[in-house]
């Protein structure tokens, strides 16, 4: 049955997926959102989704209504309406929880590395058989007839505690969210209490010690590269083209994988994939012929070329995310020379991990740190500067202006690594106008 949706929040990473997805599913949707642009918009305008801004008028009563969890009625007309109107609506994570009950829904979770891994999960299944999915990069695709429900399920605030998934994957546990979180073991609890709704198969990093504690009503199959695991990723070639390895299952050789991609983490996710799919009964031939054309998704170690120049730019924000980066850049270049812009993304991470993040960014060859990114969530910025991560960071660490990224160019045989989950891109983008103008002032 067509449905009409309305999404209060439409530009949010989760809520466009699931807007293209329920659009591409036959049903009536359109959203509202401030006028600002977000990359995340260009999907939804390529499919004639409607964007509206924020108005009461939008909340007609023949639609349902999906609110991002950001808005609240002090700061969003719309849901400050619905509520004075006794107008029901969901949050994302509410809607999604019921939404999944019609498939066979195979969930992905984890500190690091959920995104990454649930377009590679929903790359090679969409490929084997009709499949619907949502990715945390916004990206979402809808078949009425789809039996599998591919998606991510994000820990923040527990918001993945509606999800009942018959199988799904658990990356790591890690310290983060600290606005939210009060400890590891808190995070490692909500894991805990997600992993006990998993029905048929839970798939988790065997390496990990806090997943190791984790207990489950479905059979757990850890998956890693040290014996003791069930499915054991060896025999790893690491090359400039990307990463080949052979994967056992309890002692049983599956064969040979190849992946397109970088760095010792994404052979971790493609192992879990391949224990997942292989448990629910794919044929193996099938994932390793779509593994090998997986392209990664949005925001995650995406390259391009600038006159010469090499960029890439990654959503890595926490210390564990900045290592996994840098070591791909590594694999895929080894001759060059490695420069973290890195921007720090929130006053409460920050403050949290100071140190870690760095002991990760030494691994760069040089370091360039933009402004600490501020959350809308965060009340309080806490006694935190970018100038007290510099003085940490045993290379010599460099601050820079949005306007003014020329100390950049130092590195004649660079390949510049730009992370952070703020507005790191508008770094990035100034970087290659300079580029750009220094070409053209030499032609």
């Amino acid at each position: 049955m067509t449905k009409n949706y309305h999404f209060i929040g439409i530009k949010g990473s989760g809520m466009s997926a699931l807007a293209l997805m329920l659009h591409q599913m036959g049903h009536h949707v359109q959203g509202s959102d401030v006028e600002k642009y977000y990359f995340t918009q260009r999907g939804l305008e390529q499919a004639g989704i409607k964007i509206l801004p924020f108005d009461e008028k939008n909340l007609q009563a023949d639609v349902e209504v999906i609110a991002g969890n950001a808005f609240r009625p002090d700061n969003n007309i719309e849901i400050a309406y619905a509520d004075a109107n006794g107008i029901t609506y969901k949050r994302y994570h509410e809607f999604l929880g019921t939404f999944m009950r019609d498939f066979v829904s195979m969930g992905v979770a984890g500190a690091h590395g959920k995104t990454s891994t649930t377009g590679m999960l929903a790359h090679v299944l969409s490929n084997i058989t009709d499949t619907s999915y949502l990715i945390g990069d916004g990206t979402g695709r809808g078949s009425a007839n789809a039996k599998y429900f591919a998606f991510e399920a994000d820990e923040y605030e527990r918001h993945f505690m509606p999800y009942h998934p018959e199988y799904s994957i658990i990356t790591n546990i890690d310290f983060d969210h600290p606005d939210y979180f009060t400890s590891l073991e808190d995070v490692f609890n909500a894991f805990n209490d997600y992993a006990k709704q998993v029905s048929k198969g839970l798939f988790v990093y065997g390496e990990d010690k806090e997943l190791r504690r984790v207990t489950a009503n479905a059979p757990i199959y850890y998956y890693g590269f040290k014996e003791g695991n069930d499915f054991i990723a060896h025999d790893l070639l690491r090359s400039t083209t990307g990463s080949s390895f052979k994967v056992s299952f309890r002692g049983e050789e599956l064969g040979e994988f190849k992946i397109p991609s970088f760095g010792r983490h994404n052979i971790m996710n493609a192992t879990a994939v391949i224990g997942l799919l292989y448990t629910a009964g794919f044929d193996l031939n099938l994932v390793r012929e779509h593994l090998v054309t997986f392209g990664g998704v949005k925001r995650r170690f995406t390259e391009k070329v600038v006159n010469g120049t090499t960029i890439i730019d990654d959503f890595a924000h926490h210390p564990t995310e900045i290592i996994a980066t840098l070591d791909a850049a590594r694999q895929k270049y080894p001759s060059k020379e490695i420069v973290a812009i890195f921007q720090p993304h929130t006053f409460t991470r920050t403050i949290a991990l100071l140190d870690e993040f760095a002991e990760a960014l030494n691994q760069a060859d040089a370091v360039y740190l933009a402004q600490i990114y501020g959350s809308a969530r965060e009340v309080d910025h806490g006694d935190v500067k970018v100038e007290d991560l510099a003085e940490k960071i045993i290379k010599k660490a460099e601050i820079i202006t949005v306007d003014n990224v020329s100390p950049l160019l130092e590195h004649p045989n660079a390949v510049y690594v730009f992370m952070g989950a703020g507005d790191i891109q508008t770094y990035e983008y100034s970087f290659e106008r300079l580029l750009s103008n220094l070409t053209s002032n030499v032609q």
